[in-house]
């Protein structure tokens, strides 16, 4: 039986510590690693040994009673936890590592939030048992306040599968055949056991242990339980399908694609589709790859149930849908920072750009931007240590020396009010014509298109063009050349020459018809926000509800447990980016704050930004709202406010 299991934790709980000892009593290493003695197998990067943290996500094989195991390792900084979230859709089980000292932190509950979301069934281990101050019980009732009730300890459950009376009650009064059961005929094991699995696969169960992985207490224990709790059923019968969610390239540039199957058996040669829905691809696997930490072994196929990585998809991206299988769902870990990649001046900017070209592919939360007017190379991260972190990996992998602006926040911008919007492209020995209906559409949704037009009026193939134009990349706003989101375009009608159109003659007019339109729109600048939850003692709720309001953040009214209170709210990420270390100041390190992206909303302080900002919408070489026609053999420009005039469509 093929099981994957996620290990995740808020940074320095002892997740990599916790993973080496499940490999080691499972045989998979000959001795433990350590990552205080830069020696932990799955922490197999220079960068990680040297820092002391997971950054990226490895796996690793071990088998243990009747099931194959691929465990994955996933970073705890919340600076990396686009790279945590990526894993999660491939989890058939997670395992969340709890500090028994600091207990429930920040990162933790964001990290629950996404395994409630990706519905993954969840074990939590109490970890640094032996620690002074350590308190499993508290720890233990923080779990149930603060993330879910319906969790059980695994120490009311032997290795034979008895249970005590309390956690025999406990899952009857969860499920109604149980109830029934037990009511009429008294407890039965096996019953139990595999009806407190299936609720556990359900999120309806969630089981939790301690021990201190540095002193090997607790693991044996807890492994041999999850063994008994845990199950999947993969079919290697049906049709081959997965997920690609990891991309990885070899020192030749090999690009090499991690996959779950989820059914189905794929072999070396087969042809396969991928993508992520519409305009799927397809490519022949030329090898197939099973990694275990950074080495690993080829083989002629791999089944359902199985994580392995291929080569042959050179294509291929993070979240494409194998074998016809759909796309991932969107990502909730989204960067809300930018910095300027900075360059010695005798340095190639180009060359640099395929290097980062390379990591964005790895990591497509860095969406790597080339400025072609300024010559600039933008990244999008999460904090300053990622950038650090950046740092030194383009230097181990490219040899090249970079170094990064300070951060800053990446706006975009939306419109308030329905407009249309046309453009026109004809100088000489060209032609196309377009009009589009520009409506504000949902916060969060990005850019939606809808098609209106005839076919008599443009035929298909020129209207795909206008669709293709509108969502093949991000489009500049008129405030701060910011990326537009949030709105809805659709396609009313337009017009083409049957000798005269040509190749790009549609981007143009679509690109110019998308610009006029914003020129007549209530155009509105958006800033990320970050839904927070803070815990502190409750004489200091006072001076955090007074943060809040500094930082034009809102709040919902403070709930108490015992001697804290807990606020939650909305806040602009720009003004409480830092707010943990002011938090950590003033509470002496007891205050919990917890921050998870929240999308974007009107910006605070809109016309501070478009000054700072100084975009000229006039001066874009890449957009433009007039539009250009043709009399007497010439070509002449038409400004935005006049062009209706002479539409040829209108």
């Amino acid at each position: 039986m093929n099981k994957t299991v996620g290990i995740l934790a808020h940074v320095d709980a002892g997740k990599t510590t916790f993973s080496e000892q499940l490999l080691y009593h499972t045989k998979s290493i000959k001795h433990r690693g350590r990552v205080d003695h830069k020696d932990a197998f799955l922490d197999s990067h220079e960068i990680e040994r040297q820092r002391g943290i997971t950054v990226f996500a490895d796996q690793a094989l071990f088998s243990y009673g009747e099931s194959d195991y691929f465990l994955i390792d996933t970073p705890g900084h919340v600076d990396f936890s686009p790279e945590m979230e990526r894993t999660l859709q491939v989890m058939d089980y997670a395992i969340v590592i709890i500090s028994a000292v600091e207990g429930i932190e920040g990162h933790t509950e964001t990290i629950w939030e996404l395994l409630k979301k990706y519905k993954v069934p969840t074990f939590f281990f109490i970890n640094k048992t032996d620690r002074t101050g350590a308190d499993v019980e508290e720890v233990f009732a923080e779990i149930r306040e603060m993330l879910t009730p319906d969790v059980f300890s695994l120490d009311s459950m032997d290795q034979d599968g008895d249970m005590t009376d309390e956690l025999i009650e406990f899952a009857a009064e969860r499920n109604d055949v149980l109830f029934d059961y037990y009511i009429e005929h008294g407890f039965s094991k096996d019953l139990w056991k595999s009806t407190m699995s299936e609720m556990i696969k359900e999120q309806k169960l969630f089981a939790c242990a301690s021990g201190s992985a540095l002193q090997d207490t607790g693991i044996k224990p807890f492994l041999e339980k999850m063994e008994q709790l845990t199950a999947t059923s993969y079919s290697s019968e049906e049709p081959f399908a997965g997920h690609i969610y990891k991309i990885r390239h070899m020192e030749n540039g090999t690009r090499v694609s991690f996959i779950k199957a989820v059914s189905g058996t794929l072999k070396v040669r087969d042809e396969i589709r991928y993508g992520k829905g519409e305009n799927n691809k397809r490519a022949k696997i030329t090898q197939i790859r099973i990694y275990n930490g950074s080495s690993y072994k080829t083989c002629e196929q791999a089944e359902a149930g199985q994580i392995f990585a291929v080569t042959g998809l050179a294509e291929a991206e993070i979240g494409d849908g194998v074998g016809g299988m759909a796309g991932m769902a969107p990502y909730e870990m989204v960067p809300a920072l930018k910095s300027r990649v900075q360059l010695e001046p005798d340095i190639n900017k180009k060359e640099v750009l395929k290097y980062f070209k390379i990591l964005g592919a790895e990591d497509p939360s860095l969406n790597v931007i080339w400025d072609e007017n300024l010559q600039e190379i933008h990244i999008h991260v999460m904090g300053v240590i990622q950038l650090e972190v950046l740092e030194n990996l383009v230097l181990e992998r490219f040899q090249l020396k970079t170094s990064f602006d300070e951060p800053t926040i990446v706006y975009k911008e939306t419109i308030g009010c329905a407009v249309t919007g046309c453009g026109h492209f004809e100088p000489l020995g060209h032609y196309a014509e377009v009009h589009l209906r520009i409506e504000p559409g949902e916060r969060n949704t990005g850019i939606q298109f809808e098609n209106s037009c005839h076919s008599d009026d443009l035929s298909i193939g020129n209207q795909n063009l206008v669709r293709q134009h509108l969502i093949e990349k991000e489009h500049r706003g008129l405030l701060t050349g910011s990326s537009l989101t949030d709105i809805k375009v659709t396609l009313l009608t337009g017009r083409a020459h049957n000798k005269h159109t040509s190749g790009g003659d549609f981007r143009e007019a679509t690109l110019r018809a998308l610009r006029q339109g914003l020129e007549k729109a209530d155009n509105i600048l958006l800033e990320p926000y970050y839904h927070f939850k803070i815990k502190v003692e409750t004489e200091q709720m006072g001076r955090v509800m007074s943060d809040i309001q500094g930082a034009y953040g809102t709040f919902d009214p403070p709930t108490t447990d015992g001697s804290k209170t807990i606020l939650t709210g909305t806040v602009p990420v720009a003004t409480f980016k830092n707010y943990s270390m002011q938090l950590a100041a003033f509470t002496h390190g007891r205050g919990a704050l917890s921050l998870i992206f929240a999308g974007y909303r009107r910006c605070h302080n809109e016309n501070e930004v478009i000054k700072n900002i100084g975009y000229n919408k006039n001066a874009d070489p890449h957009y433009t709202s007039s539009s250009i026609f043709c009399a007497k053999g010439q070509g002449y420009t038409v400004q935005w406010d006049k062009v209706e005039e002479q539409m040829h469509c209108l």
